[in-house]
């Protein structure tokens, strides 16, 4: 009886140790990554990775839970990758600003709050995830936070601006105006009522506008050279 008891307690002890490893297994959790791609249209830089679910795990449900963290963990990496070869305007690349640690800090913190597009699960327990960082958000990482003027209410919340022939980049000025902006090349159905200022050119990281319209609120829409 002895013999049997001390089997029995060994058998409990190996069962608990392969549930234990099961857990810190699904905890650990392994992704695979598909890298990341600048949509200027949308005005996002985006990325997906796939969760991978642990084998190991009790079941899909608790698999679920560490494969979505991992899929989101590699986006984020993937984000943070990406973002220093992105081009601006007045020259050169956001990865040339990043040894400024107040400029990196704000950079860090919009890949950590980046926008989830889409998660898709899968029966196994696999999650692929979208996750998207604003280019609007590195254009204010860049410059830093501003008070809101009151001048902010005034003019269009939308202009579209034609005849700029210039390669998207984060911060072009809109004549005076430091505005979020984005690049299209066929104009929106939401923004088609929208007022158009013509661009006389570009320099400087600066698109002469032929007039003035709209505040540091706007958005301008940019229509790009097909």
């Amino acid at each position: 009886m002895g013999v049997a008891r001390r089997l029995a307690s060994l058998a409990r002890v190996a069962v608990s140790a392969l549930i234990a490893a099961s857990t810190v297994s699904a905890l650990s959790g392994t992704a695979r990554a598909e890298g990341a791609r600048s949509d200027w249209a949308r005005g996002l830089v985006i990325a997906s990775a796939v969760g991978i679910a642990d084998r190991q795990a009790p079941s899909p449900v608790s698999a679920r839970g560490p494969a979505r963290r991992a899929a989101e963990d590699a986006a984020r990496k993937q984000l943070a990758a990406a973002l220093p070869a992105l081009p601006l305007a007045a020259g050169g690349t956001l990865g040339k600003h990043l040894a400024d640690a107040a400029i990196k800090a704000r950079v860090d913190r919009a890949v950590a709050a980046a926008i989830p597009l889409d998660a898709e699960p899968s029966t196994d327990g696999s999650w692929k995830v979208t996750l998207a960082v604003p280019i609007e958000a590195l254009r204010q990482a860049l410059t830093g936070p501003r008070p809101a003027p009151a001048s902010d209410v005034d003019g269009p919340p939308i202009v579209i601006v034609e005849g700029a022939r210039v390669t998207p980049a984060i911060g072009y000025k809109l004549g005076k105006l430091a505005a979020p902006a984005i690049w299209v090349q066929d104009i929106p159905a939401w923004a088609k009522d929208a007022p158009r200022i013509k661009a006389r050119g570009a320099s400087a990281g600066t698109i002469d506008l032929a007039e003035a319209k709209g505040s540091e609120s706007t958005l301008f829409v940019i229509v790009a050279p097909t």
